[in-house]
């Protein structure tokens, strides 16, 4: 990999959009992030062309299941304006919006999951932020060389 692209991960329970639906769909644009740092990394940092692996989260055992790519760049998430959405935010406004979205496409299933407890034993992905303590953000950067290591695990040649 090189350029100016980013990685990343987001975080989706499969019963709420798994991969399959992101692959049926296409893209989506990941919405109800209610979590500012992750806010602000969709609405400031994520640009069209970066990279995202896939993690299914709350089923088990977690862990990531594919990738996709950021095709279009933060803008507000309508969900937060539409009060019969459970994303819906009354303190957000049109003309100053609290919570973005980005969208993303589908591009790969990988052969099989890579499980949580899997990635915390591989020391090549020491560091990475999924896998420290206490870390719950349903977005986050991924370095260049563990989202290679995961490729390599996944036996993703892309």
């Amino acid at each position: 990999m090189s350029d100016d692209r980013r990685y990343w991960l987001v975080k989706s329970e499969p019963d709420v959009y798994s991969l399959h639906d992101l692959e049926r769909d296409g893209t989506t644009y990941w919405d109800g992030v209610r979590n500012y740092q992750a806010r602000n990394m969709m609405r400031d940092d994520m640009k069209t062309g970066d990279l995202v692996l896939y993690y299914h989260s709350n089923t088990n055992p977690p862990g990531i299941v594919g990738l996709a790519k950021v095709v279009q760049e933060g803008y507000p998430d309508p969900t937060q304006f539409d009060s019969n959405d459970k994303h819906y935010d009354p303190k957000s406004k049109a003309d100053n919006p609290r919570w973005y979205v980005v969208d993303v496409e589908f591009v790969a299933h990988f052969d099989q999951k890579l499980d949580l407890q899997g990635l915390k034993e591989d020391e090549a992905l020491d560091g990475m932020i999924l896998l420290r303590k206490g870390n719950r953000l349903s977005v986050m950067p991924v370095e260049e060389h563990h989202f290679q290591r995961v490729l390599d695990l996944a036996g993703y040649a892309g």
